[in-house]
């Protein structure tokens, strides 16, 4: 049942968790636009993984309190003051798609108390040096990018309109994408509980307005606030080679920043494939962020 903390300049941020409440805490970043009730595995899934999964609304979305003029960074203090409501001195971060520079952000930001991190089909800084940011993107993000950094009144128009429709009809926003989609993400998305996973993430994040979706836009191409090459924790990247919503690019860029980051570009993968890699992500920094507890007792 979702809960809600006051971050600390008194906000309400809505969350909820699933699977082993003994498990190792991680908290999984929602995509744009979503909800805390986006796709995630089974909780029986989650007590085999031995992971207490956590996810809460980002500002403007779902329950959570709009934060007008957010930044990625900001998440950090967010997912720490959530945190800390818990009573977690240490957990993990994973981040699918809008998720993945927030995720980012808790890495670098929160390095005494982040244990490892994901992010899957993120995008890269907008002001990353010698990326063409928009190269291989589809025209539906390239326009919504454009005017979230140059025609702010437009973005709000359209955004709304957007939610609008998809509250009427919550695949609205994959049935406007499907031309633009590689046929890859079409057989994802045609998966009947991948379809139902998506709906429920939508309809919770829109259902009162399109605020959290409009600053996503926008703090996704104003600076982020950070720098990735700070991160130091164990760093999982994944992204699909025929992503048209976070082109590989952005990918190639991170792996190239963030020092010993395990990296994983799957070629016959495009964006809406991070949903079922989950389980299998999620294993993955629960099993390093163990191995990292384990070398820091030792060398302490």
């Amino acid at each position: 049942m979702a809960r809600a903390a006051l971050s600390r300049d008194g906000r309400e941020l809505v969350f909820d968790s699933w699977g082993d409440p003994h498990g190792h805490p991680v908290f999984l970043l929602h995509g744009t636009p979503g909800s805390h009730q986006g796709p995630r595995p089974r909780s029986m899934v989650l007590y085999q993984l031995g992971v207490r999964l956590i996810a809460y609304d980002r500002p403007g979305y779902g329950g959570s309190t709009r934060k007008p003029g957010r930044r990625v960074v900001d998440a950090a203090a967010d997912v720490e003051d959530i945190a800390q409501f818990l009573g977690l001195d240490e957990f993990s971060v994973v981040g699918r798609s809008g998720g993945g520079p927030h995720a980012l952000a808790c890495a670098a930001e929160l390095s005494g108390r982040v244990r490892s991190a994901a992010v899957l089909v993120t995008l890269a800084p907008p002001d990353a040096p010698e990326l063409d940011w928009f190269a291989g993107m589809t025209e539906h993000n390239v326009r919504e990018y454009t005017n979230a950094r140059d025609h702010p009144d437009a973005l709000q128009s359209s955004l709304a309109q957007n939610a609008d429709a998809m509250r009427a009809d919550p695949m609205a926003l994959l049935n406007t994408l499907d031309d633009e989609m590689p046929e890859v993400d079409r057989h994802v998305v045609a998966d009947a509980g991948i379809r139902r996973m998506l709906h429920r993430n939508f309809m919770s994040g829109i259902e009162k307005n399109a605020d959290g979706w409009i600053d996503d836009a926008v703090a996704f191409t104003l600076p982020w606030g950070f720098d990735p090459a700070k991160i130091t924790v164990p760093t999982l990247l994944w992204h699909g080679e025929k992503d048209v919503f976070s082109p590989v690019d952005h990918f190639t860029w991170l792996a190239g920043q963030i020092e010993h980051a395990t990296v994983v570009l799957e070629p016959s993968a495009a964006h809406f494939a991070a949903v079922p890699v989950l389980p299998k992500v999620l294993g993955w920094v629960r099993e390093h962020a163990k191995a990292g507890s384990d070398a820091t007792a030792t060398t302490a």
